[in-house]
């Protein structure tokens, strides 16, 4: 299954806050979380997550720091901030009412088959 470029770039910013509210991190191990955390689903790229990154940086909402790894590269590690831990909160608020939405939309069009076209009106009645 492919997941659609608009839902990954609609859902960037509330999964790297959370990735972050749990520790700090850098951008290669945010990227494997990710890829964990969707069982394989998500696939970002460098060129995804950045400028994600940056833009959260520019609004408060995540900080960088540089720090030198175990090998001796450096890695520039992120954090939440408490501007970002709202925000956070505020987009958890958020999916959850597009989430509540899409479940109560997908129940009660239950009488749609699996070609999305609504059934005859004989089928959806059980006949």
């Amino acid at each position: 299954m492919e997941i659609s470029k608009d839902l990954i770039a609609a859902s960037s910013t509330p999964i790297v806050l959370a990735i972050l509210a749990e520790e700090d991190s850098y951008g290669y191990a945010i990227l494997q979380r990710v890829r964990e955390l969707s069982g394989g689903h998500l696939e970002w790229t460098d060129g995804m997550l950045y400028p994600v990154l940056h833009r959260l940086g520019r609004l408060g909402h995540v900080e960088a720091r540089w720090e030198v790894a175990e090998n001796g590269r450096r890695r520039k590690y992120y954090r939440i901030t408490s501007r970002g831990l709202a925000q956070l909160e505020e987009e958890r608020t958020q999916w959850q009412v597009v989430d509540a939405t899409l479940r109560d939309v997908w129940q009660t069009l239950s009488f749609v088959d699996r070609t999305c076209r609504p059934m005859s009106p004989s089928l959806s009645q059980g006949a």
